[in-house]
C-alpha cells in the first residue's frame, strides 16, 4: 500500500486503526511466531531488518516496535538509537529481544532508549503483558493531558528529542492563536516538516490530529486567562481564536467536564 493511502485511511478513519505493532527479526520463523500471537489484539507489521524498519515507520502510524538485537546490517541496538534520537519517531516505545542476558547487555539498550528488554526464550505472554502495559500507561498520560485544563504539552513527552519537539509545536500554534484559520498546513510550514510527517507525530504523540490539538491549545490557553480573572469570556474566545465565544463555551465544556463560568468559580 502507498505511502500517502495508508496516511490518508489512518487521518480519515483513526478510530477504526487498531494499535500498530512493528517487529523486527532476521528470523522468518520468530517473525511468524509472534506475529501470529500478536494478531487477535493488534494490526502487526513485520520486518527483516532495521532498514526496512525505518521504512514501515514512515509508512505507518506506529504505537510500539519490538526489535531484535542480533540482526545482520543494522542491530537492535542502532535501530533503537536512531528511533530514539530522533524527533520523527522517538515517542515510539521499543522492546528489545535478545539471548545475551549479560548485564552490561541491558544496560547499553537501556542507555539507548529501550523501554523494555525480554530475554529469549521468553514467554508469549510476559511479551504480551510488557506490550500492553506500555501502550497503556501512554495512553493514561496523553487522556490525562487531554483533559486537564493547565496540564503543560511537555508532558506527554516521551525522550529529549519530544520535549524540544513538543515545546515548538506549541510556541508556534501559540504564535498564532489568534488566527482562527490555523492549521495543520501552516504548522508544517512554519516548523519546516511535511504535512504527512507532521500529522503522523502529532496523530501517534497525542492521539489526536494536528486540527484536534490545536483546538485543545486554544482551550488550554483560555483556561490560563479564565484563572486570571482579568478577562471577559467573549474577549478570551477571541484571544484563542474562536470567531463565537458560545462555540469556545461549547467546546470548552466538552473538553474539560464544566463551563467556562464553572471553571472560574471553582474553588482554586
Amino acid at each position: 500500500m502507498e505511502k500517502n493511502v495508508v496516511l490518508e485511511m489512518e487521518e480519515t478513519h483513526p478510530a477504526a486503526i487498531r494499535n500498530v505493532v512493528l517487529l523486527v527479526d532476521d528470523s522468518e520463523e520468530i517473525l511468524d511466531f509472534i506475529a501470529d500471537d500478536l494478531a487477535d489484539k493488534y494490526t502487526v507489521l513485520t520486518a527483516r531488518n532495521g532498514h526496512e524498519a525505518l521504512d514501515l515507520l514512515q509508512q505507518h502510524i506506529v504505537q510500539l516496535v519490538v526489535s531484535d538485537v542480533m540482526m545482520p546490517g543494522m542491530d537492535g541496538f542502532e535501530l533503537c538509537e536512531l528511533i530514539k534520537s530522533g524527533i520523527e519517531f522517538s515517542h515510539i516505545p521499543v522492546v528489545l529481544l535478545t539471548a545475551k542476558d549479560t548485564l552490561q547487555s541491558k544496560i547499553k539498550g537501556l542507555e539507548l532508549g529501550a523501554d523494555a528488554y525480554v530475554e529469549k526464550p521468553f514467554s508469549p505472554e510476559f511479551l504480551q503483558v510488557q506490550i500492553a502495559s506500555l501502550i497503556k500507561n501512554r495512553n493514561k498520560i496523553k487522556a490525562y493531558f487531554a483533559s486537564s485544563p493547565l496540564i503543560h504539552i511537555k508532558s506527554i513527552a516521551y525522550s529529549k528529542a519530544d520535549e524540544l519537539f513538543l515545546g515548538k509545536l506549541q510556541d508556534t500554534i501559540h504564535r498564532h492563536l489568534e488566527d482562527p484559520d490555523l492549521d495543520v498546513d501552516t504548522l508544517a510550514a512554519q516548523l519546516n516538516m511535511s504535512r504527512p510527517t507532521l500529522y503522523r507525530k502529532i496523530r501517534s504523540v497525542s492521539d489526536m490530529s494536528p486540527n484536534e490539538l490545536i483546538n485543545l491549545a486554544r482551550l488550554k490557553r483560555g483556561a490560563e486567562l479564565l484563572s486570571e480573572g482579568t478577562l471577559k469570556i467573549y474577549e478570551i474566545a477571541e484571544l484563542v481564536g474562536y470567531r463565537s465565544h458560545t462555540n469556545f463555551g461549547r467546546n470548552f465544556t466538552k473538553q474539560f467536564g464544566m463551563s467556562p463560568t464553572d471553571y472560574v468559580k471553582r474553588p482554586k
